[in-house]
């Protein structure tokens, strides 16, 4: 995400004999209605929202899971609220720098080419030296026969870019999720995720007392490997694993093995 909800299949990398796993969808993705809304949507909102979760669900500390968005998302909510926060399991790092932004919109040209023309000739010529600004105008546009098409443009652009290998149910995945996801990320990233500059490197003192794993994939094109790599010098105390053999997604199968191992490793830490 921003913008991707959740599955009954990420309850799989938890021991549902130990962990009481809560899974939630942040407004505007998801089973969230409305789907793809954007007002009172900021970072600020959906920390918020996560706590009055854990009020309600009478949580005094978790585990913070997340990947992607999620770990985005995990760092922001951990820095706001650290006295919450039992431990970290962070996925697909990505810290919600311009340069990160930039990246996903005109660096992945250079990896997964195909992918790039297809999501920028969408546009007119003359409007493709600003992609997120088109993008913005249609994916908010009123007509869904306009909004329609250019989030499935969006959504499938991420997901081609997000495997190793090719993967076409992935891709009609992401399609399926289309406008929450890509109106979200696009008003996510027109605002810099709602974050200063550096923000989530520069508070990470106040979460680094606190256990933490980071998964990064070596191939994760959609977040490169570059930004799990700043985060675990500003944490050095967290565990790091590269997966050698994987691209962005949770549901390479190397990652997924790594993501179980290291939350249970989270658990034997949690449990003694």
């Amino acid at each position: 995400g921003p913008g991707g909800g959740c599955s009954p299949e990420h309850r799989r990398f938890f021991d549902p004999e130990f962990f009481s796993i809560v899974l939630f969808d942040q407004r505007g993705a998801g089973a969230s209605t409305p789907v793809g809304e954007a007002l009172n949507n900021t970072t600020s909102h959906l920390i918020a929202d996560i706590e009055l979760l854990r009020k309600y669900l009478e949580v005094e500390r978790w585990l913070i899971f997340g990947g992607s968005w999620g770990s985005t998302l995990g760092l922001a909510y951990g820095q706001a609220h650290p006295e919450r926060c039992a431990a970290f399991v962070l996925r697909g790092i990505f810290l919600g720098q311009q340069s990160e932004i930039d990246w996903f919109l005109y660096g992945l040209r250079t990896i997964f080419p195909e992918a790039w023309h297809r999501f920028a000739s969408m546009l007119p010529p003359a409007e493709r030296k600003d992609l997120l600004k088109g993008y913005l105008k249609r994916l908010f546009d009123s007509d869904a026969r306009i909004y329609l098409p250019f989030a499935r443009a969006w959504s499938e652009y991420e997901g081609s870019c997000s495997t190793l290998l090719p993967n076409p149910e992935l891709v009609r995945h992401f399609a399926d999720e289309a406008l929450g996801l890509a109106r979200m990320e696009a008003h996510y990233f027109a605002h810099q995720c709602f974050l200063a500059p550096n923000q989530l490197l520069n508070n990470i003192y106040r979460i680094r007392h606190l256990p933490a794993s980071i998964v990064q994939a070596r191939y994760d094109m959609v977040c490169p490997i570059v930004n799990a790599d700043q985060l675990a010098r500003a944490w050095p105390t967290a565990s790091y694993a590269i997966v050698p053999d994987a691209g962005h997604s949770v549901w390479e199968p190397s990652v997924s093995t790594i993501m179980v191992a290291e939350i249970e490793r989270m658990k034997l830490h949690l449990a003694g």
